[in-house]
Formats: C-alpha cells, structure tokens, sequence
C-alpha cells in the first residue's frame, strides 16, 4: 500500500501510526479525573440560579480565556461561503468513506451540498436559498479543501473506524454539560488499550489555540468513554502537515484545568455579573471592541510592525 503512496501520504500515516508498546491508563486515573470534574462541576451549577443550563464547548472555553469583554459580546454567526466551507468538506469526507470506487473531490462536494440542501435544520435553509454565486463560491472553496485532503491524507482504510463530525458529550445531562464534534477520529479502544486518534483539520498555520483544543477533545472523550485517546492531532491542510502529540495524564489534567477555568469564569461573567477583563490577543484581529479599544489597538499595530 505505501508504494502507492505520496510523499506526504506517507509522511502522515508515519506520524499516526502507533508504536510496538501498547498504551494503557491507569483506570484510577480515569475514576479521578471524572470524581473531580463531577464535583467542580456541581459546584459551578450550585452558584448558577435554579433552571440555568451552561453548554460548553471549545469556543466558549477558548473566547472567555483570551478576552472576557470579547467573550460576553452578543454572536451574531451567520453563515457565508467562508464559514460553511469546512462543513461541506466535512461532509464530503464523510462520503468518501462509504463511496465505492474513487469519486473526485467535485463529486463529493456536490453530493454533500445537495444533502445539506436538503436538511430543515441549521445551514439546510441557507444553502437551499443561495445565489448562484455564493453557490459557486461554497463549491470552489469545499472542492480546495477536500482536494488538499485527498492528495495528502492517506486513503482511509475501513479497518480504521474512520469516523467524520464525532460528537461527545459529557455528563449526560445535568445544569453544565460538555460537548464537543471531532473532525476526524480513527480507530477504537481494544479494552483498556487507547487506540483512538483525534484529528482537526485546519487551514492557514498553527495556532496554541489548536493543541489546547485538542485537549479538550481529549478529555471529553476520556470522561465519556473512560478510555482515554492516544494521540491528538492538527492537521493542516495548507501545508499536508500533521502535528501529533501523545496524549498523557499530564496532557488530560492541564486540560481538565484549563477547562474549569474556562467554567469558572463563564459562571462569574454570566451568572455572578462579575466585570469583564480586557485582554489583548489573538481575537483583536476580529474583535469588533478593536477600533474603540486602546489595548486592543496598541497590539494589532505592534502585529503590524
């Protein structure tokens, strides 16, 4: 199979594959970490007010640690051919696993824009209401994305599991729940042995934000299925790169703190009406607070320097 393999194919299934030495969490450490989220997440709820519900997800996590003024600024999403690029892919992806015979990036594409057409709920409506040339904008821009991934991902063997837009969530229910859609996920748990690869397509280049992601992922997943992944990965599109990074325990707790963090201040801003801090950041690039912002301002024309 290598032999038919490019480069950069290559280069990928090399950096996914496992190693000889099979990787098993100790289950205490499981039972730990999910008797500690169960308690800080009972005690986040008790200083919420009776009825309040806290759905959390990467976003949120990552808008309110960066900046909390951007954070409580209302969202006001719409989709465009931009934002819905990545879904179509995605979508497309998912086709291509069940498709027989080698379809091209342009009939996938096609066939995930007429099934999402045809959904009622979330971009269905938008799509089906599209001009001809937003819809050839959302074409061109999905078939890029899923012809970067044919070319440099490697062919995805059934035997994998390949599984495209995963969800997880952790508790099941309650006053703050988890979630979380994974891209791409390969493989399956044999026991207790982690197996399990997370993997979030991205374009342009790396970003800090990406990795802590990840983790987030990670946890999710190990306090669902309490069998944690054994590795995470970027990969990027633009560049036919994968960034993978093993998962540990040290890897699972910084990402459970780092997402209590998160709660905890989403909590005070939210439900305590604590004042919002101003950072400057990342998000100052599209942040619409910028122009009236000195902090702001001051670290875009430092960027720009």
């Amino acid at each position: 199979m290598s032999d038919a393999l490019t480069p950069s194919q290559q280069r990928t299934l090399a950096a996914l594959r496992r190693s000889d030495e099979p990787l098993v969490f100790d289950v205490g450490l499981v039972a730990e970490l999910r008797e500690e989220m169960t308690e800080s997440l009972a005690s986040f709820a008790a200083r919420m007010p009776d009825g309040g519900e806290l759905w959390v997800s990467k976003h949120r996590i990552a808008t309110v640690l960066d900046c909390e003024e951007n954070h409580l600024i209302p969202d006001d999403f719409a989709w465009t051919p931009a934002t819905a690029r990545g879904q179509v892919a995605h979508r497309a992806i998912q086709l291509q696993l069940s498709w027989r015979g080698e379809p091209s990036p342009t009939e996938l594409v096609d066939e995930a824009i007429a099934r999402l057409a045809d959904e009622e709920r979330g971009i269905g409506s938008w799509i089906a209401g599209l001009s001809d040339a937003d819809a050839a904008d959302l074409r061109g821009g999905s078939v890029e994305r899923v012809t970067k991934f044919v070319e440099a991902f490697p062919p995805l063997d059934r035997r994998w599991n390949p599984v495209t837009e995963a969800g997880a969530r952790w508790p099941l229910d309650g006053p703050i729940v988890l979630q979380a859609r994974v891209d791409l996920m390969l493989g399956r748990p044999a026991g207790a042995e982690s197996r399990k690869v997370i993997i979030d397509l991205k374009t342009g280049g790396p970003s800090p934000r990406h990795r802590q992601d990840l983790g987030f992922y990670a946890l999710i997943e190990t306090l669902a299925r309490e069998v944690p992944p054994r590795a995470l990965a970027t990969f990027y599109l633009d560049a036919s790169e994968a960034q993978v990074e093993e998962v540990s325990e040290r890897l699972l707790r910084s990402a459970m703190r780092r997402t209590l963090d998160g709660i905890n201040a989403i909590v005070e801003l939210e439900h305590e009406s604590r004042s919002p801090t101003r950072t400057p950041g990342v998000t100052c690039r599209w942040c619409p607070l910028s122009i009236e912002c000195p902090d702001g301002t001051a670290h875009l024309e430092h960027l720009h320097a």
